[in-house]
């Protein structure tokens, strides 16, 4: 990747890194996306509980995702823990570089068609994007949502047009997922068949959406929409359907948890 911060991370910060050397109380990591900066892993900040063998969690050349606990500029030292970042973190940072990289190609491709060499392509347009954004990516998606134009910025109109079509061409708008669980309990005649129509009504009134079963009366109802106010009245829509189905069945019970979406 071309992608690259200037300066120190914030203490708190995620970073991807690469492990370069594994001792036996410490390892010692490049951050990838501060050129030239490396950080420590305490062994105590590898993973929680005791070790036995710190190469059991680690290896050279390994990507990692890190928090950054503490920065020491005058030293050069930057301490990070690999232990206090939760799945959740790891895979929205995997995510977000995933996404930067698609964005990178789509310059690399420009670059090849403009015949220049991609990395100076990258240095010549990046700055004008990340001006008001962390990562390309998220410049380009606001193009896409019409929410931002490279007219505004320094970059030759003529250059800006092409890489707002090919942007346009090649990224598909954001979208929301919203999501949640019914619990069904009937005791009623064909209440299988009665529970099965109410959820296919529910999931055509979701649509694009899904609904799977869970298991033990559980089923998982997905909606996704462009923003988050159509997406909240498919939802309350196909929860209606399934609610009044079953106030006229007698000895059932029907009970919607919203699924929190991660902050």
């Amino acid at each position: 990747m071309f992608y690259r911060k200037n300066g120190w991370p914030e203490e708190d910060e995620l970073v991807l890194c690469t492990v370069t050397s594994v001792q036996y109380n410490s390892v010692f990591c490049d951050l990838d996306e501060y050129p030239g900066k490396g950080g420590m892993i305490h062994i105590s900040e590898v993973t929680a509980g005791r070790i036995r063998n710190i190469r059991e969690f680690v290896q050279e050349g390994r990507k990692v995702v890190c928090k950054v606990l503490r920065v020491d500029q005058q030293r050069g030292h930057i301490d990070l823990s690999l232990r206090r970042v939760n799945e959740r973190q790891r895979i929205e940072k995997g995510q977000q570089l995933k996404q930067e990289a698609k964005a990178e190609n789509l310059l690399v491709h420009l670059a090849k068609e403009r015949k220049k060499d991609p990395q100076q392509f990258y240095d010549e347009v990046a700055p004008a994007l990340l001006e008001g954004y962390e990562y390309v990516h998220q410049a380009f998606e606001d193009i896409v949502d019409d929410s931002f134009t490279l007219k505004d910025t320094k970059l030759d109109k003529k250059l800006g047009e092409d890489i707002e079509k090919l942007v346009r061409e090649r990224i598909k708008p954001k979208e929301v997922q919203i999501e949640g669980v019914f619990e069904i309990t009937t005791f009623a005649e064909g209440g299988v068949d009665i529970v099965k129509d109410a959820l296919l009504k529910a999931h055509k009134a979701a649509q694009p959406g899904d609904v799977r079963y869970l298991g033990g009366g559980s089923y998982k109802i997905s909606v996704t929409a462009e923003d988050y106010k159509i997406a909240e009245k498919r939802l309350k829509e196909a929860i209606g359907i399934v609610e009044e189905r079953f106030e006229k069945v007698p000895t059932s019970d029907v009970k919607f948890t919203r699924i929190e979406q991660p902050k």
